[in-house]
Formats: C-alpha cells, structure tokens, sequence
C-alpha cells in the first residue's frame, strides 16, 4: 500500500499567496501522496479574502481539505491542522507556511528520505527574510540547548516531514495550548534519538503580504518559550 502524505498549512490573511502555494503544494501531492492523501489548509479566522479563494480552489481540488477555526495563532492553527492528520489516518505528516517563502519543488529530496529518518527537516542556513529572524534563531537554538540540553539546527522551520506514528507518540506530551508546537516537536524527536536529517532548504524573503510577528513583541513570545521550555525541561 502506498504510504498517505497529508500536507498542513495554516494560513491567515494571506489573499495575495495563497492561491499559488496551493497550487504548488497540491501539484506535490499529486506526484508523490499515495493512499488517502491530502492537502489541508487550516484558516485561522482570517479577515480578508483568503478563505474565499480556497473554497474557489477546493471545487477543482478534490484532495484540498479547507478547514477553518476560530483566530488564535500560527501555533494553535498547526496544532489543529496536526490533529485532524492524526485523525485521519495519515502515514507521514508535512509542514510548511502559507507565505510563499518556501519552494515546492524541494520536497521530493525529504520524500524519498521517508523511510530512513523519522522527521526531515529543512535547515534554513541562507535565510533571506532579514537579520532579525535569524538572530531568533541563534538564540532559540541556545535557549534550547540550555532548557533540554540537545543541539537543534533550526527548531521551527515550516519545512518538515515527520513520520505519523513517532509524531503521535510526542503529540500526546504537548500541551494543548501552547505556541510552540514545531519547536517542542524538534526537540523531542531529537532528545529521544529518533531519526532525524537536516536539509538545508532555500527559505525567500516574502514576497507579498504581512508578516504578523513584529519585533516588538517578540520579547513577550520569547519570555512564554522560556517558562513552557523550563516546565517541560525534563519531559
């Protein structure tokens, strides 16, 4: 039987995007979701006219599953879409954003690693949306060495593929409210030694469309990690 590819994508407020990552996306699943395979976008709620075009777009795409939820965040709307993957039955779950920074045509490289590691994650080593997200990173990548006491090269990439069944073993430890879902993921499949690989993937600067992370409040988000990564230090 061939192994069921579900593709999650949170989105919000992203009219002028989404059309062609969905495009994009769903042209990956054609060629490599086999089984019972979908595309699931999850709408947190947005304000605009994204969630008119994906009912547009879902009439010609029978494997789209448009969902939509009440607004909390990138991070609840992942959980969400993780959820109903789960659900469904999915053999390997794949993560990427609905801002159109990252390129479809790198997948087949993680897909054909499936087999060999647990979750193949891109590294976004050349990053090109600004030194600020970058420095995030590096100081992530610190706060989780000293929290949890692994090394993980970029926790929250929005470029992951991970194996159904380890993922929901990991699932089941993360709180049901938390933000940091990819970064908690990251974390455990790496402090319990699963298989992971790192690929260093071509991450753009947006192109079209806002950014919702502004500088000003990442110091509030940073000092959420903190408390959640230190309550959940020996998990």
């Amino acid at each position: 039987m061939e192994d069921s590819l579900f593709i999650v994508i949170p989105a919000y407020n992203e009219e002028l995007n989404i059309r062609k990552v969905t495009e994009d996306w769903y042209s990956v699943l054609e060629t490599s979701g086999g089984g019972h395979s979908e595309l699931v976008i999850v709408d947190d709620s947005s304000t605009d006219s994204t969630y008119d075009i994906l009912c547009e777009l879902k009439k010609e795409m029978p494997r789209l599953t448009v969902l939509r939820k009440p607004n909390s965040g990138h991070g609840l709307t992942l959980l969400y879409g993780y959820k109903y993957a789960l659900e469904q039955g999915a053999d390997y779950v794949f993560q990427t954003d609905s801002d159109n920074q990252t390129v479809a045509d790198e997948f087949e490289q993680f897909w054909n690693l499936r087999h060999s590691y647990d979750m193949v994650i891109g590294d976004r080593n050349r990053r090109k949306d600004g030194l600020s997200r970058l420095f995030i990173t590096k100081v992530l990548k610190l706060c989780l060495f000293l929290e949890f006491g692994v090394i993980v090269k970029d926790a929250y990439t929005p470029f992951r593929l991970m194996n159904a069944k380890v993922m929901k073993k990991y699932m089941e430890k993360i709180p049901d409210n938390t933000d940091f879902i990819n970064v908690l993921l990251s974390v455990f499949f790496i402090k319990h030694k699963e298989r992971v690989k790192f690929i260093p993937i071509t991450f753009n600067a947006r192109s079209s469309g806002k950014s919702y992370v502004s500088v000003k409040n990442i110091f509030k988000i940073g000092l959420r990690a903190l408390k959640l990564f230190w309550q959940m230090r020996n998990i």
